[in-house]
């Protein structure tokens, strides 16, 4: 009778080392989760497991545990999982030059406070040339541009260029603009320059501040490099796998896939070449770029500025300065020589286009080549205002509108004076675009806007600013479910650069991004969602931030 006992023992354990050895061996398990994968139905699952840095297979955790063995196991303690997100429109080389080189003006209520600023950021980090980004006139008392004086009482001999928070308007003091040999009778086509009872007054608007900018020392490899890492870190910190940069040259863009090649950057980001013959040389001869990490797929253009200073092309004049229709920055003729470039060689075209003449011209000029329903995925960058005549463009033509929720909350104070109370009903229309093509691209233009997509997804939910303003919300009827917020920031942007096969959802086959947060965006109430933080960053299954 013993000796059976002992065959039963064995025989147990002979089947418990075969039940484990039938499991599969993975890198890492996630349990215990609420994951919103993301995928074409929305589907919710409890666990997934990864290898090689792709989701293998996705269950509740029980199936996941029995089938899969790991050598990570994470408890998500119930916490909500997503895909990670994925910024469709932002100046990444750009954001981290502005945190590491440049004064952050971000917030001023003053051009005193700007001054201020600059005294101390120079005293702090001293430099040939004073920079400095983040000011808006429309958040100071009299909402009229700044004047170059107070610039020169501080800096009477070291040039200083402050950009506006847009970046499509500048000031800089008389030392800069002597550097520049700027004179009254300065002039360039797209561009203005500000002057007062006669005089210069710093301001320069959209191309004339390549008058100013074209002096300024470029930023050297090492502080591009260390840019770059801070971007990255504070990317991370937020949730964001992936990020776009909207407009570089092609040093830039090949630093970045050195430093990719290197491993000292990992973000995956969508590079828009900048409209230049070197970038075409280089780039239109082999063909849209890959490798993961980067993708170069696409060329960005400038039809008009901003309507914070007053750029942004109206079919109209501003509603507050009545002999102004805003800045065409080219000729027709130059956009549609581009896009037949772009066309040829299997580029995607992503236009910024703020005010509704901007976009009709780029929307009409579009359609003389994709000639109706396509899988070009060309792209309208911001189409902020559009005439509601011109919302077909995008439906019949195949177009993807690029948006960013975040302009609408941080505008939405002021819009009503420059575009007057029927105009604006046909301002930041995002569901009005979504109902185009089922789908659009969302993004913060960082650093114009804040980096998190929190952030993004808040704004385009509730169309209030981050103390509830207004009560109900602005112009509501243009707000998008969460479900569609949720797909505007991660599948769908990599859908805008033609990669949703391989990133954007939790599903096998799919990179491992994903994000966990402390509380789920889906459920919460609407006035909790910015106090969400972000527990965890995983890219391609490594774990690149976690909450301390």
């Amino acid at each position: 009778m013993i000796k059976n006992y002992h065959v039963l023992f064995l025989i147990l354990i002979v089947v418990m080392i075969s039940a484990c050895s039938d499991k599969k061996q993975v890198d890492t398990i996630v349990y215990n989760a609420d994951v919103y994968t993301v995928n074409d139905d929305f589907e919710k699952v409890s666990a997934f497991a990864i290898k090689d840095g792709i989701f293998i297979a996705l269950g509740d955790s029980e199936f996941i545990l029995d089938k899969f063995k790991a050598v990570n196991y994470i408890d998500a303690g119930t916490r909500p999982v997503y895909p990670g997100f994925n910024d469709g429109h932002s100046h990444f080389m750009g954001y981290g030059l502005s945190v590491t080189v440049s004064a952050n003006l971000v917030g001023t209520s003053s051009f005193d406070e700007v001054v201020d600023r600059v005294i101390g950021h120079q005293t702090n980090y001293p430099a040939d040339w004073v920079l400095g980004r983040g000011w808006d006139q429309n958040d100071w008392p009299g909402q009229q541009f700044p004047t170059k004086e107070k610039l020169d009482e501080a800096f009477p001999d070291t040039p200083v260029v402050l950009r506006r928070i847009d970046g499509h308007a500048l000031i800089a003091n008389s030392e800069a603009m002597k550097i520049a040999g700027i004179s009254l009778d300065s002039f360039v086509e797209g561009g203005e320059i500000i002057k007062k009872n006669g005089q210069l007054t710093g301001v320069f608007i959209d191309n004339a501040m390549d008058l100013i900018e074209d002096g300024i020392p470029d930023a050297t490899t090492e502080q591009k490099i260390k840019a770059l890492e801070k971007a990255q870190e504070n990317c991370f910190a937020v949730g964001l796998t992936t990020v776009s940069d909207a407009g570089l040259n092609k040093a830039d863009i090949l630093l970045i896939d050195e430093l990719h090649e290197g491993g000292s950057l990992d973000i995956r980001v969508y590079a828009m070449m900048s409209p230049t013959e070197e970038n075409f040389n280089y780039f239109f001869s082999t063909g849209p770029y890959y490798t993961g990490k980067l993708s170069v797929s696409s060329v960005k253009l400038y039809i008009d500025g901003a309507l914070g200073s007053r750029g942004a092309l109206l079919l109209q004049p501003y509603s507050d300065d009545e002999d102004n229709y805003g800045l065409q920055l080219h000729p027709e003729l130059y956009y549609e020589e581009i896009c037949q470039k772009a066309y040829d060689a299997g580029f995607q075209v992503n236009t910024h286009a703020i005010g509704d003449s901007g976009n009709r011209i780029m929307l009409k000029t579009y359609a003389k080549f994709l000639e109706g329903e396509n899988d070009r995925r060309w792209r309208v960058e911001h189409a902020q205002v559009v005439n509601p005549n011109d919302l077909d463009y995008f439906n019949e033509y195949s177009i993807i509108p690029s948006i960013q929720s975040t302009h609408c909350t941080s505008d939405m104070y002021w819009a009503d004076e420059r575009l007057g109370e029927e105009r604006v009903t046909h301002a930041y229309a995002y569901q009005d675009l979504l109902n185009q093509n089922g789908w659009f691209i969302n993004g913060t233009d960082f650093p114009v806007e804040d980096i998190s997509p929190l952030k993004t997804f808040y704004a385009a939910v509730a169309r209030k600013d981050a103390k509830g303003w207004p009560e109900g919300g602005f112009q509501m009827e243009n707000a998008i479910s969460r479900e569609d917020a949720l797909r505007s920031i991660t599948i769908w942007p990599a859908k805008g650069s033609f990669e949703e096969s391989f990133k954007g959802s939790i599903e096998p086959g799919k990179a491992a991004d994903f994000v966990i947060l402390d509380q789920d965006i889906m459920q919460v109430a609407e006035d909790k969602i910015l106090n969400t933080k972000v527990f965890a960053t995983y890219l391609g299954g490594e774990d690149v931030y976690r909450k301390e």
